[in-house]
């Protein structure tokens, strides 16, 4: 296979990966209305049902650093493709299962194990493999494939409802929804076979000649040989028969950057406009609820669209400057969408900065934190440092999910002084922090080896 398709290939399956993050995260949305009514669940069974995937995402990213280090990337992320097939058919919940909430919730957990894993090797597995002039845009093919998960869930969950009358929906049309994601988590499953191992986890292992076998599957021989001499000397220096000791002021202090600026992309706001977009539409911006698909597909589509923008720019402008355009742009949003509800004039102007943060967002925070973290960590510690990042930011995403209906539900949001404002000046004051860590902590990476990058923090 030429060294180009090769690439595709490894991109195309780890494109994959990412979008049954998007696919399985966002399916949950499309089918809660009609299995809360078949179970006839409370509001707080409602929101366990909806949030106990987070419960697996959480573990599953602890578990994944682990993993990663022992089996490696490759058979970790095909442990995730199993988690997502076994979770798609089982929320299903087929006849030899028990028709209860338990089991969707088991089911659901498993689904979130699938994302914590592959959310944290797939990324790694693609800064590992691929050339360093285009690392950053194949790393934000990962990030671009959420984003098509988001929206292709969208269709997928509207296509299968809308030819069942509500009555057939609530009886077994939620169940297609979720029976729905197999067919894209059993190609993942089949594509990951043939697929390589990541060369600086063979290095790691000792495997010289396999990874230098890969390398030159991807690059020419002689940029092979040194990248693979330039491996061998980063892994000689951490192999010195001094025991990495995650706890050092050295080591601690990257991993300390890398989780803060990982928890800091669900404290722009992100999921609480991805997961409450309806809500905010409806009771800030007017729309009514039959609009809530147009709504969804239209937030998800200003999402796509800049995904791809930064697709396309992460290796040519690098990733700073990207951070502090999109950091700038989620401000004017949230500045649009608050100012307007302070001043009682909702409209057009709160569409649009709904709409600019979404782009902004998409252009910075989403694909640049996950090129950053990819590549940010020395071979060494890359497993272990990413785990703790990646299990860092689905905490973080749980108490954002959680605290936004609170905070806007607060009396003090709904006095005259806010209006309804209050969480999104809350979420602009983390957006300024997230300038800050860039400018202080953050280096460019663009166009640097793994290797080169680890020279930074020395």
């Amino acid at each position: 296979m030429k060294k180009g398709g090769f690439l595709l290939l490894i991109a195309a399956v780890s494109a994959l990966g990412g979008l049954l993050f998007g696919y399985d995260t966002g399916v949950i949305n499309g089918a809660q209305f009609y299995l809360t009514e078949y179970f006839d669940l409370s509001d707080g069974l409602k929101g366990w049902v909806v949030g106990s995937a987070l419960l697996g995402c959480f573990v599953g990213a602890i578990i994944a650093g682990p993993l990663s280090i022992k089996i490696g990337r490759k058979w970790s992320l095909i442990i995730s493709a199993i988690f997502f097939t076994v979770s798609a058919y089982g929320s299903g919940l087929p006849e030899i299962f028990p028709q209860s909430v338990t089991m969707l919730v088991i089911f659901r957990i498993i689904g979130g194990l699938g994302i914590g894993v592959a959310s944290m090797n797939a990324p790694m597995y693609i800064a590992e493999i691929a050339p360093s002039n285009i690392r950053g845009r194949m790393v934000t093919y990962y990030q671009l494939a959420i984003v098509i998960g988001f929206f292709v869930v969208f269709l997928a969950t509207y296509f299968i409802g809308n030819d069942l009358s509500v009555a057939e929906n609530i009886e077994f049309g939620w169940r297609r929804m979720f029976w729905s994601e197999l067919v894209p988590s059993i190609l993942f499953l089949l594509l990951l076979f043939l697929v390589p191992k990541s060369p600086r986890w063979l290095a790691l292992k000792g495997k010289d000649e396999d990874a230098l076998s890969i390398l030159k599957k991807i690059n020419d021989d002689d940029i092979a040989t040194v990248e693979m001499a330039n491996i061998k000397e980063s892994l000689n220096k951490s192999n010195d028969g001094i025991k990495v000791s995650y706890m050092s002021k050295g080591i601690l202090a990257i991993i300390a950057i890398g989780t803060v600026l990982s928890v800091l992309q669900q404290f722009t706001g992100i999921n609480a406009v991805l997961y409450y977009g309806a809500d905010i539409f409806e009771k800030a911006l007017g729309f009514g609820k039959e609009d809530v698909l147009a709504q969804q597909i239209l937030l998800a589509f200003v999402n796509l669209v800049f995904t791809f923008v930064a697709m396309f720019t992460v290796d040519k402008f690098g990733r700073k400057p990207l951070l502090y355009i999109g950091s700038v742009g989620m401000i004017i949003g949230f500045l649009l969408l608050a100012i307007t509800l302070q001043q009682n004039s909702v409209g057009v102007l709160s569409l649009v900065g709904v709409l600019v943060f979404i782009a902004s967002f998409a252009l910075s925070m989403g694909p640049v934190v996950w090129v950053l973290l990819s590549e940010m960590f020395p071979n060494k510690i890359r497993s272990v440092a990413m785990s703790v990042a990646v299990a860092a930011q689905w905490a973080a995403n749980y108490v954002v999910s959680q605290s936004f209906p609170v905070v806007m539900g607060s009396d003090m949001n709904n006095s005259a002084t806010w209006n309804g404002s209050l969480p999104y000046y809350i979420f602009i004051v983390f957006i300024l922090v997230i300038v800050f860590v860039t400018y202080k902590f953050i280096p460019e990476t663009k166009g640097k080896t793994l290797e080169e990058i680890e020279g930074f923090w020395k």
